[in-house]
């Protein structure tokens, strides 16, 4: 079969533009490559052959979903398509409860035209062992199909699942302000009135719609403006917000204020190790702040920072090396479910530490605050002329032009794990990251006050934006 495109997986799977890069033709490929890969006879003996298929509300992601499974049909695998639109995290717990591969078809958070693949098994996202292997016997076969496929409703499975990682009942009885969600038009609409009153649920975007309002569907800020008002309009306990499909949240206070992960995920370390009692090493990505370090050394745990990407912090999980995983882009797990992240289980854990503990999310930061110390972050991204396919030759560069010291302040330490991170005698810090896919230059910074965040932000730029 003559290659028609170059086609590689990133952080998260494989993600192209519609009509351009993928194509029905394209996704057939990815398909049978994976087919080929469950096939290999050093998989075969671990890997028994199920196949479960799942897809968002993008364009034409029904339709893409249906040509995998026929592929899988066609190897003689045994495909279950997912008869309605479901979350990623869905597909992930499936393939625990079906004992199965998962093949998600999704984009998660990127613009409207793009769609993608994940390769999901064991209840998380594959390592790059894995990917690299699809990759390679790409092309090898010529797509099989077959239309004698089953498909099957597994919504419900999903839900039971939620309602043992969150007990929704206690929830219910002391929730007493209404909570908002913002579906972002994604693939969790709809989940939370299955488990909470739907008398306090005020829901935005939960309808289909492919162009997803105009705007990217990720948990972020700017993407938020009609949740924070919505908030503030309803006097609400808590506004919560999951990207397209629903592996991300993004957090909005009760005063309307969003919260970047990097209070998030602290906010979520402390109840869990104080109210449920958690004890272990907790991971984050190198991208996340400066706060999860504290508390782990509070509760005198240990504490590590790993690449961007959260198949990194879920391998820690998985292997029972760290008990809390979360990542900068907003996803969270922990010890008890699947070393993946899902945006709904982590919304019931916000409820249940709202309303367990009779406090609002801007009365449980403020306790935070007040015992680690402040979290003022911030990311930029930079377009490149070209792409930086070599991170640790980038990062080399960087460090040999490094001052001694950083605004004034010395530098007491530097991780080169995922692009370059200085952190300051105040824990201060500032990442440079390149995209390794894309012409990207992505720039994270945090500290105590806005006014220093964005000074180490415009040193940044200094180094690694292209001149205008």
């Amino acid at each position: 079969m003559e290659k028609t495109q170059d086609i590689k997986f990133g952080t998260d799977g494989w993600r192209a533009v519609m009509a351009r890069d993928f194509t029905f033709e394209n996704v057939r490929r990815v398909a049978q490559a994976i087919a080929d890969y469950i096939k290999d006879d050093a998989n075969r003996k671990k890997l028994t052959g199920n196949v479960v298929i799942g897809y968002d509300r993008r364009f034409q992601s029904d339709a893409f979903a249906r040509e995998i499974a026929k592929v899988m049909q066609g190897n003689k695998l045994n495909p279950v398509l997912a008869a309605e639109v479901l979350p990623t995290p869905a597909i992930s717990f499936l393939t625990r409860k079906l004992k199965a591969v998962g093949v998600m078809v999704t984009a998660s958070h990127n613009p409207p035209a793009y769609n993608g693949i994940k390769i999901k098994s064991d209840g998380r996202a594959v390592l790059e062992n894995v990917t690299s292997a699809v990759e390679a016997v790409l092309d090898k076969n010529i797509p099989a199909r077959s239309n004698d496929f089953k498909e099957k409703s597994c919504r419900d499975l999903y839900v039971d699942y939620l309602k043992s990682r969150v007990d929704p009942a206690p929830i219910k009885n002391k929730l007493k302000r209404p909570v908002v969600v913002d579906y972002l038009y994604g693939a969790a609409s709809g989940f939370l009135e299955e488990l909470l009153p739907t008398k306090q649920l005020v829901t935005i975007h939960a309808r289909r719609d492919p162009l997803f309002g105009g705007i990217n569907p990720e948990p972020i800020e700017p993407n938020l403006k009609e949740l924070i008002a919505k908030v503030k309009e309803t006097k609400a306990l808590i506004g919560v917000a999951l990207d397209g499909d629903a592996d991300r949240i993004g957090v909005v206070d009760d005063q309307g204020v969003y919260y970047s992960p990097c209070r998030v995920y602290p906010m979520i370390i402390e109840y869990l190790l104080e109210k449920k009692k958690i004890k272990g090493k907790i991971v984050q990505s190198v991208s996340l702040g400066y706060l999860s370090a504290r508390i782990a050394k509070a509760y005198g745990l240990e504490f590590e920072e790993m690449p961007v990407g959260f198949k990194h912090v879920a391998e820690a999980l998985a292997t029972g090396s760290a008990v809390i995983a979360g990542e900068e882009s907003g996803g969270y797990a922990w010890k008890g479910g699947l070393p993946e992240r899902d945006g709904l289980v982590t919304a019931l854990l916000f409820l249940e530490m709202c309303t367990s503990q009779n406090k609002t999310p801007s009365q449980i930061w403020k306790s935070i605050e007040t015992k680690y110390g402040k979290s003022h972050f911030k990311r930029i991204d930079y377009r490149l002329h070209r792409a930086i396919p070599d991170k640790a030759a980038f990062t080399a560069k960087l460090v040999k032009k490094l001052p001694k010291k950083l605004l004034g302040s010395e530098i007491k330490h530097l991780i080169q794990i995922d692009g370059l991170k200085i952190i300051t005698a105040e824990d201060h810090w500032l990442l440079m990251r390149p995209s390794g896919t894309e012409p990207l230059m992505r720039v994270y910074a945090e500290s105590d006050s806005d006014k220093r965040t964005g000074e180490l932000l415009e040193l940044a730029k200094k180094w690694v934006a292209p001149a205008s």
